[in-house]
């Protein structure tokens, strides 16, 4: 990785977080201590307003800037992949802000680094949505974001049908179908809901917190140790 993509890796790491130990930084850029501490003392010799404070780690103030985005070949692909998934899989909502995004993309980009946008050769073949899957993904998906209560009734793989309250924590993909995870309150525990077998479904206006058990972290742990 070349030295001036690491520093703005590092800048943004701590612009999403805050504040992060020397550890931290490491880990996330896979360097030596080290490193990291010369990369910050560099950073802030060149004014760049970052603090460290013992027992907290690294602070980056909310008045930093960050340099204009610099991407090499590797993440344009990325990104551009991406976008086709999306694209493939989808509600149009989604589709559509896909397309715009790689639009948008390929406005600020640099002429020498804009024709990696078309000439990158990685697809992703189109996964048909039902009416009903499109419909629900569009409603769920903002539920999952405002953080409200979903009332449905859903019918599992035997076609038994029952009443749950849900209480949203994303959605995923998976190889043949998206599925809504949450907190299943019938069952007092997480649960992983395919959009295809929700026969109805009702956003509440009754929201929740997004902490404790009812964050991603929290579902994908605790589907880990499930396996």
């Amino acid at each position: 990785m070349r030295r001036a993509d690491r520093l703005y890796r590092l800048l943004a790491f701590l612009r999403r977080r805050r504040q992060a130990t020397a550890q931290e930084l490491a880990d996330h850029l896979e360097v030596s201590l080290r490193t990291v501490y010369r990369d910050v003392r560099d950073l802030v010799d060149s004014g760049v307003p970052i603090r460290g404070e013992a027992g907290v780690g690294y602070l980056l103030e909310r008045s930093a800037e960050l340099p204009p985005v610099m991407l090499d070949v590797d993440e344009i692909q990325a990104l551009v992949f991406g976008a086709r998934m999306v694209e493939g899989t989808g509600d149009p909502a989604l589709r559509a802000a896909a397309r715009s995004a790689i639009d948008k993309l390929a406005a600020v980009l640099p002429q020498s680094t804009e024709a990696w946008i078309t000439r990158t050769a990685l697809f992703a073949m189109p996964r048909t949505l039902s009416d009903h899957e499109l419909a629900a993904m569009g409603e769920l998906r903002q539920a999952v974001g405002a953080r409200r209560a979903v009332r449905m009734t859903y019918a599992d793989q035997h076609g038994a049908g029952s009443e749950r309250t849900i209480l949203p924590i994303g959605l995923w993909f998976w190889r043949d179908h998206w599925t809504l995870a949450g907190w299943c309150e019938l069952r007092d525990d997480y649960r992983n809901f395919r959009l295809d077998r929700i026969a109805a479904f009702e956003v509440l206006d009754r929201t929740f917190e997004d902490t404790g058990h009812l964050t991603v972290d929290a579902f994908v742990e605790a589907m880990r140790t499930r396996d």
